[in-house]
């Protein structure tokens, strides 16, 4: 797979919700750090993305907004 992303986080799938259109995914990165995406069902499909697979979070985002309190 190439891309342009640089943040590609590998992880295991632990979760599909599936809606009417969308699908929420969870995948786990290790460490105790999840994360959750919304992607088509089409995509979810297409993917082939089933619990325990291998499936990568790619991050592109021009910002990144940081919190504290």
């Amino acid at each position: 797979m190439k891309i342009s992303a640089r943040n590609k986080l590998a992880g295991t799938v632990v979760g599909i919700e599936k809606g009417s259109v969308n699908s929420t995914v969870q995948i786990d990165l290790g460490g105790a750090v999840i994360v959750t995406a919304m992607i088509t069902n089409a995509s979810v499909e297409e993917m082939g993305l089933e619990i325990g697979k291998t499936a990568y979070a790619i991050v592109k985002a021009s910002d990144v907004m940081v919190g504290a309190d």
